[in-house]
């Protein structure tokens, strides 16, 4: 998205030059969130994505706004009965990176102009999402946002635990994987070469398979380069599949009808949901605009099933109902909820129902290292096992016909 320099005629009288990032000229009034008329001039800043690029390489971290750390640090300074303004201030005065610190610039300097923070941070989307901005939007004005803040410091928390232990559940398999091919190519494009010599001047005859697998590793270690190269572009190949969002997210989608996984990964994503519809019940915030929120949070297969809820709901129907009718509520999650339904307490309800299915993460992890990381040595073993045994056959002939 481009980003405008614009001169503004503020409320007090005074004409402040501000930056903002906006679809086009037309739409940098909104993003400002002033008058059209106040707008005096307007101003593209050329290349200002490359300056954020190397302002980031310059500063050794990534340009991803630290949300998380910002709702933590945020809610101390608050509860520690610093004011809003001044506790912004502190917040971008020992910030480092140059992105991170211009997305805070452009909320102090709204914050400055007497508009709400909610506003504030609307108006950096790049850095705020819509789920932290209504949940401030929603306590700004009842003296709860330190409260408001640290708790969604704690769902942040809650999300990264989860996606570390996914990824730390497949590390060891992609490792397998990665030295297990490295083995297979030295056997193909070195040593079967080699070993395929040795037996051409015995001058007897080979058995099929092995015959086979000789041919195919006399091509490659004659032609090692082309071998690498095709593998090369298969790599390429799959990352720039991956980076289709279309394919992606199909592939993504797929894992959800896998046998064992696919209701794990329901089971998570619905406790996402869960936590984060309770955060924003919990603030004040409508269960229909609640639900239309977190529709963007929850994973993409579901995305469809929020949106039938959020129908269901527009039509009268409870949320309980709502949620069960579209396959978004486990059993434990559908009772809790009807409990908390009649007793007023559907948030605490639905941070409980999440909190029971928390234990889901720990057996999904279980489920990839005591089953997927077997499963793939048994395939590395047979594959690798069976080209020495397919080279060395051979060999075995030889020696019963000299016997």
């Amino acid at each position: 998205m481009p980003s405008y320099q614009a001169r503004v005629f503020s409320p007090d009288g005074a004409v402040r030059t501000r930056r903002v990032e906006a679809a086009d000229r037309q739409s940098v009034a909104a993003a400002l969130g002033v008058a059209p008329q106040h707008v005096l001039a307007v101003q593209e800043i050329a290349g200002a994505a490359d300056e954020d690029g190397r302002a980031g390489a310059r500063g050794g971290s990534s340009k991803r706004f630290p949300l998380r750390l910002f709702s933590q640090e945020l809610a101390v300074l608050l509860d520690a009965g610093i004011a809003l303004l001044e506790a912004l201030n502190t917040l971008r005065e020992k910030e480092a990176n140059a992105a991170v610190r211009r997305a805070l610039d452009a909320v102090v300097a709204t914050v400055e102009q007497g508009q709400p923070l909610s506003a504030a941070m609307r108006q950096q989307p790049q850095a705020f999402d819509e789920l932290v901005c209504a949940i401030v939007a929603a306590n700004e004005r009842t003296g709860q946002l330190s409260t408001a803040l640290a708790q969604h410091s704690q769902y942040l928390a809650w999300v990264e635990n989860l996606r570390a232990r996914l990824v730390a559940a497949c590390v060891y398999p992609l490792m397998l994987l990665a030295v297990g091919g490295a083995v297979i190519l030295f056997l193909l494009l070195f040593v079967l070469p080699r070993f395929a010599g040795i037996l051409d001047g015995l001058n007897t005859d080979l058995p099929w398979a092995s015959r086979v697998l000789i041919d195919f590793g006399q091509t490659g270690g004659q032609h090692p380069y082309a071998v690498l190269g095709g593998l090369a572009l298969l790599a390429a190949g799959a990352v720039a599949l991956w980076r289709n969002q279309a394919i992606r997210l199909r592939l993504q989608s797929s894992l959800w009808t896998l046998p064992g996984l696919g209701p794990r990964l329901r089971v998570l994503a619905l406790a996402r949901l869960y936590r984060s519809l309770a955060m924003l019940l919990a603030s004040g915030v409508p269960a229909l605009a609640g639900l239309r929120i977190v529709k963007d949070v929850v994973a993409a297969p579901w995305r469809p099933a929020v949106g039938a809820a959020c129908a269901r709901i527009e039509r009268g129907e409870r949320l309980s109902e709502a949620l069960e009718a579209e396959d978004l509520a486990t059993p434990v999650a559908r009772r809790m909820v009807r409990v908390g339904e009649r007793s007023g307490e559907v948030a605490s309800m639905l941070e409980r129902a999440a909190a029971f299915h928390d234990e889901e993460a720990v057996r999904l992890t279980e489920l990839l290292t005591r089953a997927i990381n077997p499963a793939l040595m048994l395939v590395m073993g047979v594959v690798i096992g069976g080209i020495i045994v397919l080279m060395y056959l051979p060999i075995f002939q030889l020696a019963e016909q000299v016997q």
